[in-house]
């Protein structure tokens, strides 16, 4: 075999050196993490939590789970609701332009799923869960996004209000933080025995929404819980801890997470700092 030249040589290890110091500086550089074909891809791998969208629920709560486009549901055979609903925002996906569908389906996969005509004239929105601006990113994830499991009942001067304004400031964070988990739905107590619609879908008191920022340097969470009525007064008025809406709904939040990380975020919380600009 012949020796190469030895400027040949020179080349090939300068341009090993570039493609190691690439590698390096890549892996160390924080880029934003993307998706390719609904999979979370972290670019560069600097940290990835897999199995954030899985709550491990309380007891012998019914569960179903079924992953959609862009989000993942845990429905509720009895109350015909949600569990919930959990998903990753990214900050591309929040410019992008897929039309609003407004086509609301009934999923026959789902057992207990309740009809569009459930809600009909009950008095009560049929209140996304997962909201359809999050998922601008997908024709596909849009019209996912209507399916009747993604909806409870809620009161319109909440779903107009408040939690609209709530929907609003994660779309703003997950722009800030580059990536943000969600996680949503209905919180029922014991009184809570009323029901609508011929399936009878069960009407909670309340709403919670949890936050996770899991790629910051310095990750962070919060959870809010709204009564499902007009909500006055400012959003930190109805802030918590993960810890504290962990107690209040019996679920474990966030369990993917490495101990060290979970057990500081959802002890914790700071409406201002989740707030700033």
């Amino acid at each position: 075999m012949k020796s190469l030249p030895k400027a040949a040589i020179v080349i090939l290890i300068v341009s090993i050196a570039a493609i190691v110091v690439g590698c390096v500086l890549a892996l160390n550089s924080g880029a934003n993490p993307t998706r390719i074909e609904n999979t979370l891809v972290v670019e560069p791998a600097k940290k990835y939590f897999p199995g954030l969208e899985i709550v491990n629920l309380k007891g012998e709560t019914p569960e179903q789970l079924k992953k959609y486009t862009g989000f993942t549901v845990s429905f509720n055979k009895e109350n015909h609701t949600p569990n919930y609903v959990a998903w990753e925002l990214l900050a591309q996906e929040i410019t992008d332009d897929a039309e609003r569908s407004n086509r609301f389906w009934q999923d026959p996969e789902i057992e207990g799923c309740a009809a569009h005509s459930d809600y009909t004239h009950s008095g009560y929105d049929r209140g996304h869960m997962c909201p359809a601006a999050d998922q601008k990113w997908s024709w596909e994830a849009m019209q996912d996004c209507f399916v009747m499991a993604n909806m409870c009942p809620q009161d319109h001067s909440l779903n107009a209000g408040a939690w609209n304004t709530l929907e609003n400031k994660e779309r703003q964070w997950a722009l800030r933080d580059s990536a943000i988990m969600i996680v949503a739905g209905p919180v029922y107590q014991p009184s809570d025995t009323k029901r609508i619609g011929d399936i009878g879908v069960r009407v909670p008191s309340a709403f919670f929404k949890a936050f996770l920022a899991p790629y910051l340097e310095e990750p962070r969470a919060i959870a809010f819980v709204y009564p499902n009525m007009s909500a006055p007064g400012n959003m930190q008025d109805y802030a918590m801890s993960i810890d504290d809406l962990e107690e209040l709904l019996g679920f474990d939040l966030f369990a993917a997470l490495p101990d060290e990380i979970e057990n500081v975020v959802e002890a914790n919380y700071s409406f201002k700092e989740w707030n700033r600009r």
